[in-house]
């Protein structure tokens, strides 16, 4: 089984949960790996050549998903709109440049970790669009939803064990991943507070307004399209 990895700050709790849960898969003695931004991971996924991964989801509407997902309930942090005379989309992302439009908000879009170092390091102006979104529609937003293929049993107990155990990271986990983000682990810990990774009911709610308004405008793409686009 091949699994897509995001490898960005907000997705670290899972993978924790990741490495100890693992060996309790059928599949775990195949279980590999499979590194990728959103966008890309998106595609690999449509095309069938990752089994399963956190799916932006604007293009998860159509694909078997586990109530699991990357959520802002206000704030996100690492999904921004910087100052730009004309509008710049981030290549790694799908639902972020999406979501800038439907809130008409003008700039350059910026997610990830990268927009981590621009929060907490520039000092620069910023727009929040998960907290935008929230001031719009009083609801949270969902980004990402783990969807898969096949092994759709595992999966719905791995997302059960994940939701029901709260997650620690180890602080040598923490310390690695400072390092490599060019953060320090206090950053990481105060923005993973803005993480959840549920999707209740008001989540659902949001989720479906934001597929409702994105086929409104015409912005919804089909998996067909998803496949061959490029960044």
């Amino acid at each position: 089984m091949i699994f897509g990895k995001i490898d960005f700050l907000n997705l670290l709790p899972f993978h924790v949960f990741m490495k100890r849960y693992a060996r309790t898969l059928r599949t775990h003695q195949s279980l590999n790996y499979h590194k990728g931004v959103p966008s890309i991971l998106n595609r690999s996924f449509a095309a069938r050549r990752i089994d399963a991964a956190f799916i932006s989801s604007i293009t998860a509407k159509n694909c078997v998903s586990f109530n699991v997902g990357i959520v802002a309930k206000r704030e996100v942090l690492s999904v921004l709109s910087l100052p730009c005379d004309k509008n710049k989309k981030d290549a790694d992302s799908a639902t972020s440049n999406l979501l800038a439009q439907l809130l008409m908000v003008k700039g350059e879009v910026l997610i990830g970790d990268k927009a981590l170092r621009y929060y907490y390091n520039s000092g620069g102006e910023y727009t929040d669009l998960g907290k935008v979104w929230n001031e719009q529609t009083g609801l949270p937003f969902v980004f990402a939803l783990l969807c898969s293929h096949n092994h759709t049993h595992e999966f719905k107990k791995l997302s059960y064990a994940f939701i029901k155990n709260p997650i620690k990271i180890p602080h040598y986990i923490l310390m690695e991943n400072a390092k490599k983000s060019n953060l320090t682990a206090k950053q990481i810990t105060h923005y993973l507070q803005y993480i959840s990774y549920k999707i209740g009911e008001k989540e659902k709610r949001g989720y479906k307004k934001f597929l409702k308004e994105a086929k409104e405008r015409g912005l919804s793409p089909s998996m067909r399209e998803i496949r061959y686009q490029q960044c």
